[in-house]
């Protein structure tokens, strides 16, 4: 009797799980109206009957999920090439780069999208075999079975299809990533290895959709993972990300043929800064993890490894190594004490990589009583060293690639250069001209500098479990000081004068001389002392 009753709560709850399911997908219809694109597709199945437009992808896995998705992508079948381009030209903007791939960039008329749909004639990918996302040769099938479009797709929660036309929503889901989204699994389709060995950037997505599924901002229903023999098999593979392709090409000498080798990354640095971006931006700590459990840290970034076991001295750091100290550092910025010290800003992608990069310049200059004589463990300049490594590393990596998620070098530099300045001497008697320097400075991310010493002071935890915060109080009363001499609470007011009105009033050329002056008229500015222009020039003129 107990195990009926538990077959039919089993039964009802599918049937309930189903219906949320059908409810979701009937969403993209209207979603679909919405950008001007549905009207285009039911047409195409008036003017062609035999066709079938499936909707592929991430935006069936997105909207099962809930999540906002702009990335549209469709299968249409039953059309030759050449049809289906005549027929959207006539509908809308189509871009042909596509089209050697039979995929066309599809932008409707009177259309309010940001990003053009794909849609594309069924294809089979055929492997070089060498891991390059891009040596891969295609052949389109205006027949081809849906099923086998899918089975070419990396993930099982990527290879579902929706059939958009007809009258009962259908799911085509041949590899059952229906089941793995419900599990939070993310599977290769088929042999793990296979798949990875097509392209070895899929082990950087596996770990990215990871850290997607679980943004850190959010409370889960589930903690997505990646499926065990997938995983086993990325660990296995990962060495591969820094595989060199070579090929010996003849160069003309006069009379002579002499060989050159070229040499190229199989998968680039773009590709790698994009998915290592996307990860660390979604869920940091989890990032780390993954890479670093992966091998995939050893393999773009070992620097970042020497954290561990890096020694800090205890009176100060009780939580641990170096590296512990940067886990805790990232999991403050997302932390509700961070929250409300920062109004609920959540922190930018240079802020986190910041904060990942800020004592990686602990581990080459730690200096300890038994090696150095030191009177405790000293890491003298880590800050400096630790901001050269940090630019070496963003751009061999290349992180300022991507479109729309590359970061500023420079700016993350700065950063981690910057991060010790509440202890670099008394807050207290420290110029006003100087904190403006570098938390009002509008050419660096000097709001970011204040966000990133409030996570590196909570993250730096004595024996009694209380981080000090006696000098970032200080720093954050000297700011609030300095704020409330201007109109707009957040800049400070403008200058007086100018280095132009400096050399006529002195009858001075261009030189060093004027910013020293500039910088000390500021200084009595930011004091109180001076607050009009007629006040500055005659101090100026006291100076001279």
């Amino acid at each position: 009797m107990v195990k009926e009753k538990i077959n039919i709560n089993s039964h009802n709850n599918q049937k309930m799980e189903n219906n949320n399911i059908h409810n979701k997908l009937n969403k993209i219809k209207e979603n679909l109206k919405n950008y001007k694109c549905y009207e285009v597709l039911e047409n195409l199945l008036e003017k062609f009957p035999k066709a079938e437009i499936f909707l592929v992808g991430g935006a069936v896995r997105d909207n099962i999920l809930d999540r906002k998705t702009k990335d549209y992508d469709f299968v249409v079948r039953n059309i030759p090439a050449e049809k289906l381009e005549n027929f959207l030209s006539e509908r809308g903007k189509v871009n042909l780069v596509g089209q050697t791939f039979g995929v066309f960039k599809f932008v409707p008329q009177n259309s309010t999208m940001s990003e053009p749909l794909d849609i594309a004639l069924p294809r089979k990918d055929y492997s070089l075999g060498t891991g390059g996302y891009r040596d891969v040769e295609i052949e389109t099938y205006p027949c081809l079975d849906i099923k086998d479009d899918l089975s070419r797709r990396d993930f099982t929660v990527n290879a579902m299809a929706l059939k958009i036309g007809s009258e009962k929503l259908e799911i085509i889901d041949p590899f059952n990533g229906l089941d793995d989204l419900k599990s939070g699994l993310i599977k290769a389709v088929r042999e793990p290895k296979d798949r990875f060995q097509e392209d070895y950037s899929r082990m950087l997505r596996a770990l990215r959709f990871v850290c997607q599924m679980n943004p850190v901002d959010q409370d889960n229903e589930k903690e997505w993972q990646i499926e065990k023999k997938t995983w086993q098999a990325l660990k296995e593979n990962i060495g591969k990300l820094n595989k060199i392709k070579r090929k010996i090409k003849l160069k003309r000498n006069g009379n002579l043929s002499l060989p050159r080798v070229d040499e190229k990354r199989v998968v680039p640095y773009e590709v790698i800064a994009k998915e290592f971006l996307k990860a660390f931006k979604a869920n940091p700590i989890k990032a780390l993890e993954l890479y670093d459990k992966s091998g995939a840290l050893k393999e773009i970034a070992p620097e970042l490894l020497k954290m561990k076991d890096c020694p800090q001295p205890k009176n100060f750091h009780y939580e641990g190594d170096v590296w512990e100290h940067t886990k805790i550092a990232l999991q403050k910025l997302f932390s509700d004490e961070f929250k409300k010290e920062f109004n609920n800003e959540p922190p930018s992608l240079e802020l986190i990589l910041a904060t990942l990069f800020h004592d990686i310049g602990k581990p080459y200059t730690i200096q300890t009583p038994e090696k150095h004589g030191t009177d405790r463990i000293r890491f003298n300049e880590h800050d400096v060293v630790g901001s050269k490594l940090t630019k070496k590393i963003a751009k061999r990596l290349k992180l300022s690639s991507p479109e729309k998620i590359g970061i500023n070098i420079e700016n993350v530099a700065w950063l981690v250069q910057q991060h010790m300045i509440l202890v670099r001497g008394d807050i207290t008697k420290m110029r006003n001209s100087t904190i403006e320097k570098y938390f009002f400075n509008p050419d660096k991310p000097s709001k970011d500098l204040l966000k990133i010493s409030f996570a590196d002071v909570s993250a730096t935890i004595p024996k009694n479990g209380q981080p000090n915060f006696r000098e970032y109080n200080q720093m954050k009363k000297r700011i609030k000081e300095l704020k409330e001499m201007g109109e707009d609470k957040d800049k400070l007011p403008n200058r007086l004068i100018n280095g132009n009105e400096v050399m006529k009033e002195l009858g001075i050329d261009p030189g060093p001389k004027v910013g020293k002056i500039l910088k000390k008229v500021r200084e009595k500015q930011l004091q109180g002392d001076l607050k009009t222009k007629k006040q500055a020039l005659k101090f100026v003129k006291e100076l001279d």
